[in-house]
C-alpha cells in the first residue's frame, strides 16, 4: 500500500544481490572444490549446498531485473489513506458511521 512517505530516490536492491550473489557464488564453489580435494565430504556437501541456494537466487534476481520496473504511482497520485480497522458497531449494525442505502 503507498503511504505517500516513500522515499524519492528510492533504489532497487536487486544489482546489489547480483553482485553479492556472484562473489557468494565464487567463494561457495571455492570452497567445494578445496573441500573435496582435501577429503572433507561433510563440508563439501555443505558447501555443495550453499551453491544450489545461491544459483537460486542469482536466477530469481537476474528474472526479476530482466522483469523491469513495475508500476509505481508518481507524484500526481495522492497517498492512499490508511486502513483503519474498527471492529466496533452500533446496535442496529452500522460500521464506521455508514448508513445504510
Amino acid at each position: 500500500m503507498r503511504t505517500g512517505s516513500e522515499p524519492v530516490t528510492a533504489r532497487s536492491p536487486l544489482r546489489m544481490r547480483f553482485w553479492l550473489s556472484i562473489w557468494g557464488l565464487i567463494w561457495a564453489g571455492g570452497g567445494l572444490v578445496v573441500f573435496l580435494l582435501t577429503s572433507h565430504p561433510h563440508w563439501a556437501a555443505l558447501c555443495g549446498v550453499l551453491l544450489l541456494i545461491v544459483l537460486v537466487d542469482l536466477v530469481v534476481v537476474v528474472r526479476h531485473i530482466r522483469q523491469g520496473p513495475h508500476y509505481q504511482p508518481g507524484r500526481d497520485i495522492p497517498p492512499y489513506e490508511p486502513v483503519h480497522e474498527d471492529h466496533r458497531s452500533g446496535p442496529t449494525g452500522r460500521d464506521r458511521g455508514h448508513d445504510p442505502p
